[in-house]
């Protein structure tokens, strides 16, 4: 339906006065993927998709798109689509009116303005809305209004900017999988911001993981959740434990690390650099309850908080008076036990010491 593209290149710096919120972000976004945008709030995630759409000028670089260079374009002759946090809806228009504002502002026919806006609503499961107004409607529902007015103009590219951030829980998932079936049923290229993670896992052909206006990460959400380069992106992504450590020699794939009350072993990373000392880290729900039968990897300690989470609960772990472990678990623990937990080698990350 959207009409193809080969390749987005963006080369870009942006700075308000002395601050600078994009420091020269490289990136190749190719036809008919998925990139999220990642990071905490103010990293410069809404920054560079505002650049890329045309509403906020680099201070430095290019955009192109394909052979076309687009930073000199106006944002209107771009042929992008958008959809905002707040929807972005006229509320003085039907839900008909409103999907069929850009076909209106073209001076398209009626007859083809009516058709598409009825096959635009089918599409987005809001036939027979058409007469009602957006304050008639739930967030999940003008928030799928906003998507029909962004798609009916067949857009090069999609451009998502937290458009879940105002649904409650339920409906964000439910958001998502739509938003992720459009993308595929259409053909589209979008790029995806948001500070969710789960959102950019589910979503995502690769992740752009930004801090403080760097780029710190791009990859594929496995990439990005199993294999974290540096320890901002691991602790963003969920690591919760990390334990300062003396490396020694690798030998058969593995490396051991000497820490406070702790021995560790972890597989080594081929691309891994660093001295001698490094970082390991593992996540909460990797560590299990019970030691191995070598005694690798297993430590002990004393259970000094629970909290219930559903189907699972978080415990702090005392190791000793000044290590903590987080464990999450399906167990029972309570607090006061004493407890034997064992640290996958092929869970633990190696991180650069920062």
């Amino acid at each position: 339906m959207s009409d193809s593209i080969g390749h987005l290149r963006v080369d870009i710096t942006k700075r308000y006065g002395g601050k600078t919120v994009l420091d020269q972000l490289r990136l190749e976004i190719r036809g008919g993927e998925f990139v999220t945008f990642l990071g905490p709030s103010g990293c410069g995630k809404s920054t560079a998709l505002g650049v890329i759409a045309g509403l906020i000028p680099a201070s430095a670089g290019e955009v192109w798109l394909d052979e076309q260079r687009l930073d000199r374009v106006p944002p209107e002759k771009r042929g992008f689509g958008m959809v905002f946090q707040n929807y972005a809806l006229f509320p003085h228009l039907t839900v008909f009116d409103n999907v069929a504002f850009g076909l209106s502002l073209q001076s398209r026919p009626a007859a083809e303005i009516q058709e598409r806006v009825q096959s635009m609503l089918g599409l987005v499961r809001l036939s027979g809305y058409e007469s009602r107004y957006p304050g008639q409607l739930s967030g999940g529902q003008q928030q799928r209004v906003a998507i029909a007015r962004a798609l009916i103009l067949h857009p090069r590219l999609m451009l998502f900017d937290e458009p879940l951030s105002n649904l409650d829980a339920k409906l964000r998932i439910e958001m998502r999988a739509e938003i992720k079936l459009l993308h595929s049923r259409l053909g589209l290229t979008s790029i995806y911001v948001t500070h969710d993670q789960a959102e950019a896992l589910s979503l995502s052909d690769r992740i752009v993981l930004l801090r403080d206006g760097v780029l710190m990460q791009v990859g594929t959400p496995q990439e990005i959740h199993d294999r974290p380069r540096n320890l901002f992106v691991a602790d963003f992504m969920g690591f919760r434990n990390f334990f300062d450590v003396r490396l020694g020699e690798p030998a058969g794939g593995f490396v051991e690390g000497m820490g406070r009350s702790l021995k560790l072993r972890a597989r080594t990373a081929q691309d891994f650099s660093a001295g001698p000392d490094a970082i390991m880290a593992i996540r909460p729900d990797d560590i299990r309850i019970g030691k191995t039968s070598d005694g690798v990897n297993a430590v002990r300690g004393k259970v000094e908080l629970v909290e219930y989470l559903g189907r699972e609960q978080e415990a702090v772990i005392a190791i000793d008076t000044e290590t903590r472990l987080w464990l999450r678990t399906a167990e029972k623990v309570t607090p006061g036990d004493e407890i034997a937990l064992t640290l996958p080698a092929d869970k633990l990350v190696l991180l650069p010491r920062e």
